[in-house]
């Protein structure tokens, strides 16, 4: 609009229902801006909300070794360590040498270099292992999400391959009868022979007629 006196800006900017909005104090004359600062500020608010929800907290855990940490403990440490790191956080890990453990710094560079192998399929070494005063020695790990993508590719993969093969189908019994016209075609047994009954009687054999007795004189 070029350079327009205040009062003639305000009237402008009441006429449209807008705002007059300083952007440049420090300019000579200062800039100001016609807008809606109510709808500004919301605007504002939105992105400043969508930018805390997309950013991650990271934080940093610290797990403590000691130079003659035992076997046990040892994997136990570590896969806690390899927890933090697959939920997104950073591990500062620290060995803590005590008395004469002091004198041989390379106890503790050993257990480091143990821990980072371990945890080559979840994170990296951000910070290599340095001293942390006189008694202390730390490394930092930082997740890596490339690994940890490829160590659940091989698993899967590998997943497939143990699965054992299809087994081949069972074939069916063979069957022996013999169908004709749709109908299986069964066999009658074989015909037993039995007695031959006959409905006929004996009839009693002929006898004389019996004789009058003659007539005695």
């Amino acid at each position: 609009m070029g350079i327009k006196a205040l009062p003639e800006a305000l009237i402008f900017a009441r006429d449209l229902d807008l705002d007059l909005v300083e952007v440049a104090d420090k300019a000579n004359p200062p800039v100001c801006r016609v807008m809606d600062y109510g709808k500004y500020k919301y605007e504002t608010a939105q992105k400043a909300k969508e930018s805390r929800r997309k950013s991650t907290n990271v934080v940093i855990k610290e797990m403590k070794y000691r130079p003659k940490i035992g076997g046990g403990d040892f994997e136990t440490k570590t896969k806690k360590v390899e927890k933090f790191l697959a939920e997104g956080h950073k591990v500062k890990i620290t060995i803590m040498f005590r008395g004469r453990e002091v004198a041989h710094p390379e106890l503790g560079k050993k257990i480091l270099d143990r821990v980072a192998d371990e945890i080559v399929n979840t994170g990296r070494v951000e910070v290599w292992p340095k001293l942390d005063g006189p008694r202390n020695m730390i490394m930092v790990l930082a997740p890596d999400k490339k690994a940890q993508a490829n160590h659940a590719a091989e698993l899967k993969k590998a997943a497939e391959e143990a699965r054992p093969a299809d087994t081949e189908p069972v074939p069916a019994p063979e069957v022996t009868e013999a169908v004709v016209d749709g109908a299986p075609e069964v066999t009658e047994p074989a015909a037993t022979t039995t007695p031959e009954v006959t409905d006929e009687v004996a009839e009693p054999a002929a006898t004389e007629p019996e004789r009058e007795p003659e007539n005695q004189p």
